[in-house]
């Protein structure tokens, strides 16, 4: 690692401390009552006091929120596949995804728990309903950003158009993969925890919807930071997972140093 890039995680780290502090100090000096907004330290003391009960919550909201995203990004992938080689598929295919990621999915988590009653199953569906949208658009761009060059240049070596999407098309489109990964996976912890405040007696947003009824603000701030970490934590894994992979298709994190 250079030197500009510990100067300028240094620095990202030290602005984040100092957002927080700045956050605890004008709570303080307003005296701000903790039933409005609480102090960093109040959250971070109820996280550390509670964590015994909130844990549970944490597993099930994160292996929820993590079959749904599986489960997206398979659909995504597939879809956006079919949409990305198919004329015939993008004129079809396309403005229906556009008609049902332009609804609130809080419209229809009513519907999944109609169908399947309360419990993980609305929040998978939900969290795969607000995640897939994305990598659809990604993988579908993607293709559609192909070298025409390249695929000319297989087919006239006799390529058949399976080859040319294994070879060509979907090495083309991992970028774009990569980066859908990392909004879907947020979009997924935001339908969880969503399908969690209305159909479900486990998981975060059942933690904070309790909390939020019982006026206990702390533990809601509590629940929001947890989410974040976790949505944090999965956004640095794809980015690892990409600079593994695909990181020939980024440029130079130092090439302004």
């Amino acid at each position: 690692m250079s030197s500009y890039q510990l100067r300028r995680r240094a620095w990202a780290a030290a602005l984040i401390v100092a957002f927080f502090l700045m956050w605890e100090v004008l709570c303080l000096s307003l005296n701000i009552s903790d039933l409005i907004v609480p102090r960093p330290s109040q959250v971070f003391t109820v996280m550390v006091q509670r964590m015994p009960v909130l844990w549970p919550h944490i597993l099930q909201t994160l292996w929820t929120t993590m079959i749904g995203f599986g489960l997206g990004v398979i659909v995504g992938v597939v879809i956006g596949v079919l949409i990305g080689t198919s004329r015939i598929a993008y004129d079809t295919a396309y403005p229906l995804l556009i008609g049902f990621s332009s609804i609130p999915k809080v419209a229809v988590v009513p519907i999944f728990v109609l169908w399947f009653g309360a419990g993980p199953v609305p929040a998978i569906l939900t969290a795969l309903a607000m995640c897939f949208f994305p990598i659809v658009v990604n993988i579908a761009t993607g293709l559609a950003s192909t070298e025409p060059e390249l695929e000319d240049v297989l087919k006239s070596l006799g390529a058949s158009k399976l080859d040319v999407l294994v070879n060509v098309g979907l090495p083309r489109t991992a970028p774009f993969f990569f980066a859908s990964l990392k909004i879907a996976a947020t979009f997924a912890f935001v339908g969880t925890v969503l399908a969690e405040t209305v159909a479900s007696n486990k998981g975060i947003g059942n933690v904070m919807m309790s909390a939020s009824s019982n006026f206990d603000v702390p533990l809601v701030f509590a629940g929001l930071f947890i989410l974040a970490f976790l949505g944090v934590a999965l956004y640095v894994l794809f980015s690892l997972i990409e600079q593994r992979f695909v990181g020939w298709a980024n440029r130079r994190s130092d090439a302004a140093a």
